[in-house]
């Protein structure tokens, strides 16, 4: 591949058509390995860049690592402009997208807010496994974390590191709203089902498709990677394909994520199963939103911390 470990592709370089330079190939390639030997043997050191996503097992950095952009880049002022980073760090710090099965932005309805008022808020927390907190608020378990939902300001808070900040999500919040609104005193069955198994497969179709091609490409080759951003969002790890977890969005929608790394004979492959009891609580646009805001926490890699991000 004539993509280098620091994202230039070299294939587009006329010094690479006419053999003036060749690419390093990524952290993880026989090509990269054999580059930094020749910087080594020719210059008396390597890339800096190359050298670390070798030593990091990194296949490119602005793909697969968690750091970039890192000062390696901002010391050598190379590849990248200073602009350039500085907007890579802008948007990866900003809160993932809130959008709707169609594109469109979402919010909470004000009929959603006025029901909820509305609602015994004891049954309420009682079905959702959630905490009264006052007359107006509930703490919702999130991912083990909490959520304070306060239906008089209209305001979701989340409980990062002991303190509560406002989600700046709507996504979230509106998954949150939705849950209590529609969660019932059934409990979770506790069987693993696939899209395929819902009343409401054929929903998951064309623009409804389950978000997790991100999350594969993301972490196809990176195992470790997968781990590292699961158990950043307080995941269960269960002894299934070759790196499985469990996530407790809310306290009765467990979502688990089932990752095969690829081989020569097959390519990597990744599966999203619910509890067959996740219909009696959402629709199937809840559970593709769910699904959504799982798989954008998981490919930004930093728990749960993006949600209250200022964009």
């Amino acid at each position: 591949m004539a993509t280098g470990a620091c994202g230039i592709d070299c294939s587009v370089c006329r010094l690479d058509l006419l053999g003036e330079c060749s690419t390093c190939g990524s952290g993880k390639s026989i090509e990269g390995a054999r580059k930094r030997g020749a910087q080594e043997r020719i210059f008396g050191g390597a890339c800096p860049i190359l050298a670390c996503a070798i030593d990091s097992e990194v296949e490119f950095c602005p793909k697969d690592c968690d750091r970039f952009p890192c000062d390696k880049f901002r010391d050598n002022r190379y590849p990248f402009s200073e602009a350039y980073l500085n907007m890579q760090q802008r948007r990866r710090q900003a809160p993932p997208p809130s959008l709707s099965p169609i594109g469109e932005g979402v919010t909470v309805p004000e009929e959603y807010w006025r029901e909820l008022s509305n609602r015994n808020i004891a049954d309420l927390c009682e079905n959702a496994g959630a905490i009264r907190r006052s007359t107006f608020s509930v703490i919702l378990p999130f991912f083990h974390s909490s959520l304070r939902i306060d239906v008089e300001k209209k305001q979701v808070c989340i409980d990062l590191r002991g303190q509560w900040v406002t989600i700046n999500h709507p996504l979230t919040v509106l998954m949150a709203v939705v849950y209590l609104l529609n969660v019932t005193e059934a409990e979770p069955l506790g069987q693993m089902v696939g899209v395929q198994e819902l009343k409401s497969f054929h929903f998951f179709r064309g623009p409804h498709k389950l978000k997790i091609s991100p999350v594969l490409k993301r972490y196809e080759n990176d195992l470790r990677g997968f781990e590292n951003a699961a158990r950043a969002l307080r995941g269960d790890k269960l002894d299934l394909a070759d790196l499985a977890f469990k996530f407790s969005v809310f306290p009765k929608i467990p979502v688990y994520y089932l990752l095969w790394k690829g081989d020569d004979e097959f390519p990597a492959n990744l599966v999203v199963l619910f509890d067959k009891s996740i219909e009696n609580y959402l629709a199937a646009d809840s559970i593709w939103g769910i699904v959504n805001l799982v798989s954008d926490l998981l490919v930004l890699g930093r728990g749960t911390d993006p949600l209250a991000a200022r964009g």
